[in-house]
């Protein structure tokens, strides 16, 4: 998806998918699966665990650099990352992370924001209208900066419940599902509590151009 330049700055966005999920160990995942970006198709994987330590598995050094250059982490990783999708089922590898989760009907939110139109969904006043409810939600916004130069928005375009998952880090249990508690820290905003697999449209206004793929 091309940058539309704006004077000396750019914005570019992500379509895709975002999986949030908390374990009972405390370690908490959130996995992008982007189907049009800058970069083309990709996946990446956020990964808190209960100390704090924030760690980004990406799949190549242009989008580790990208992604770390916008979002904070503690530890940068890049290799293969893997999501594979049948029916209601998600399977997701990253380095020594094995996850996999299933997904249930949506409800009246999902079918809420999915009536909501694309081209209107993706303007930054929608985002800053749709900012006053998500503050409801435990360190949700739609709107923000995490970084000096940079502004960030999200339009959510569908919202599908997550109800069960099994996780493993280098091959030990991370334990049962759990809420995305406490939230995540990479960025301006968190997930919602509520593990959830949301359609969402994410656009990072930059200062200055990505590395080229």
């Amino acid at each position: 998806m091309a940058a539309a330049r704006r004077g000396r700055r750019e914005r570019l966005a992500f379509d895709g998918w975002i999986a949030a999920v908390g374990t009972g160990s405390g370690t908490r995942v959130v996995v992008g699966h982007w189907l049009r970006s800058p970069f083309g198709a990709f996946d990446d994987v956020m990964l808190e665990r209960a100390d704090g330590h924030r760690v980004l598995y990406a799949p190549t050094a242009p989008t580790t650099r990208w992604i770390a250059g916008v979002y904070h982490f503690d530890e940068l990783c890049t290799g293969p990352v893997t999501v594979r999708t049948q029916g209601p089922g998600w399977e997701v590898s990253a380095g020594p992370l094995a996850l996999g989760f299933a997904v249930g009907r949506r409800g009246a939110l999902g079918l809420a924001l999915r009536a909501v139109p694309g081209a209107l969904a993706r303007r930054p006043a929608w985002a800053a209208l749709a900012d006053l409810p998500a503050r409801a939600l435990p360190g949700v916004r739609t709107r923000g900066s995490s970084r000096p130069g940079c502004r960030q928005w999200y339009a959510a375009r569908d919202l599908l419940p997550i109800t069960g998952a099994v996780a493993s880090f280098g091959g030990t249990d991370l334990g049962p599902l759990a809420a995305v508690l406490p939230p995540v820290r990479f960025g301006f905003a968190s997930a919602p509590a509520a593990p959830a697999l949301v359609r969402v449209v994410s656009t990072v206004e930059r200062s200055m151009r990505p590395p080229a793929a």
